[in-house]
Formats: structure tokens, C-alpha cells, sequence
């Protein structure tokens, strides 16, 4: 619910982006890029994108966060470079270690400080 964040929403789409940087720097050491409004970048090409948006219902507002990590490619998109997190590491990426990763994060974050 987004009404109990004590949060405006252009601090939290760079907490979301944020959150995300601190869990890719745990696979990539190097420096990762947050880009205004909600990409993340290496090497100048982009990796990570979040979009946040709104929704009312019931009389409550909730906010639906997407996140997209390119981890085992990345997509083609013209007059933009992107890249993706395997090419960084030796190590396999699972999708359900990034998933479970993320999930901790949040419920870390946002149980303790903004509710």
C-alpha cells in the first residue's frame, strides 16, 4: 500500500534503482551506473531498466514495481547499447537466486525504515 510509504515517488524510483545496483554489485565489482529517471548502466550500456507505476483500488493506492535485468543477453535496440550481467561474471546466473535476492532486499528495506 502506498499510502503508508512516508516516500515521494521520484525518491523511490532511485531507491529502486539503487536497491537493484547494490544487488548486481554483488555479481559485477566493478562501476555500475544509475542513469535518471530508472536505468542502470555498465560500461555505458544499459542492463538494468525499472518502471514504477500507480494504481488505486479500494480506496488505497499501491505502486507495481517492474524490473528488468538482462542476465543471459540483452536485447537489440537501436540508437542504444545494452549488455548483460553473464558476460561479467564465470559464474551461471539464476534467475531464482536474482529473484529471491530482490525479494530480501525490499522486504529488508521497506519493513524497516518506510513503513
Amino acid at each position: 500500500n502506498l499510502d503508508r510509504l512516508n516516500i515521494s515517488m521520484e525518491k523511490l524510483t532511485k531507491l529502486n534503482c539503487l536497491l537493484i545496483k547494490r544487488l548486481l554489485s554483488t555479481y559485477y565489482k566493478k562501476q555500475i551506473i544509475y542513469k535518471k529517471p530508472n536505468d542502470l548502466l555498465i560500461d555505458k550500456k544499459k542492463i538494468c531498466g525499472i518502471l514504477q507505476e500507480t494504481l488505486n483500488k479500494f480506496n488505497k493506492k499501491y505502486i507495481i514495481v517492474g524490473i528488468g535485468i538482462n542476465l543471459i543477453k540483452s536485447p537489440d535496440i537501436k540508437n542504444y547499447s545494452t549488455t548483460y550481467l553473464g558476460r561479467f561474471t564465470n559464474k551461471s546466473i539464476r534467475k531464482s537466486f536474482i529473484y529471491n535476492d530482490i525479494k530480501k532486499s525490499y522486504e529488508k528495506k521497506f519493513t524497516t525504515k518506510y513503513i
